[in-house]
């Protein structure tokens, strides 16, 4: 979820972004990961955004992975493939403190191969730096602070003078989800307006998943209480498959089951709907 939250807030704010990390506000526009390859892109964490000149790939994570420095000699390729002319930039942005010398690599070496990259650790960012843009508001609380919650006081502070309402409420909401990085709940709650961030695309998301997520556990229990009526508790890895089908699937499953003569009979019919998810 941070890791969204973050792209989201590049998305909306990318000349805010180019200033910081390129230096200099440059009109970016987004580029979707499909357009650099056929093959499949771990699009939840990254953007791409480009100017004429070039592309600004930036990478949010959480925690460290040690997949990263291939993976942006991965993305580096891909782009250079389609527009050799342009130049990229590459940024991997780390959220939460962490000691790990993963959070310290900045190359991917293989024979006769050499890439680098940059890496910022937000915990080291003076957040001065960080609250000169509205844009950059949501990452603030997360920048070098002995204080944290004065932090996230200033941001609220900024974000209430914000003139455009939605514009107001993203930002809000966005603050909010990453200063739970840091931060206890109830400091949040009383230092950001919970009616403000209401009006956010981003708190609506996630207002609408945590309804989704209830109908759908709600739908996997009543499933899980008929299957054990008939044939008894279930094995762990029969429940982890029930529990982790979509709504729609439960949905079916409920309706299967007057077929169902045995365990052995669920087992395939679960197999059955794993592999055409594939």
């Amino acid at each position: 979820m941070y890791d969204s939250i973050c792209k989201f807030i590049a998305a909306q704010f990318p000349e805010d972004m180019a200033r910081w990390l390129l230096g200099k506000p440059i009109p970016l526009t987004e580029l979707k990961p499909s357009e650099l390859s056929l093959e499949p892109i771990r699009a939840d964490s990254l953007i791409f955004l480009q100017s004429e000149d070039l592309i600004l790939h930036i990478e949010f994570q959480t925690q460290p992975d040690k997949a990263i420095p291939f993976r942006m000699l991965d993305y580096r390729i891909r782009g250079y493939r389609l527009y050799p002319q342009k130049e990229m930039i590459q940024v991997v942005i780390y959220l939460r403190e962490n000691s790990s010398e993963l959070t310290q690599q900045t190359v991917f070496e293989l024979s006769k191969t050499r890439h680098e990259f940059d890496v910022i650790r937000l915990w080291e960012v003076p957040t001065d730096i960080l609250l000169q843009s509205k844009g950059l508001l949501p990452f603030a609380v997360l920048g070098q602070s002995k204080n944290r919650e004065n932090i996230l006081r200033q941001i609220s502070q900024q974000i209430e003078d914000i003139p455009d309402k939605r514009e107001k409420s993203n930002l809000a909401a966005s603050t909010s989800i990453l200063a739970g990085l840091v931060l206890s709940k109830d400091i949040i709650q009383r230092l950001l307006k919970e009616d403000i961030m209401k009006e956010s695309v981003i708190y609506q998301d996630i207002e609408e998943k945590g309804k989704e997520k209830g109908r759908q556990e709600g739908e996997a229990n009543l499933i899980i209480r008929q299957l054990d009526r008939r044939f008894g508790q279930l094995s762990t890895d029969l429940l982890t498959q029930i529990r982790g089908l979509s709504v729609e699937n439960l949905e079916d499953l409920g309706e299967a089951l007057l077929d169902f003569k045995s365990e052995n009979d669920l087992t395939q019919w679960l197999s059955n709907v794993l592999k055409s998810a594939e």
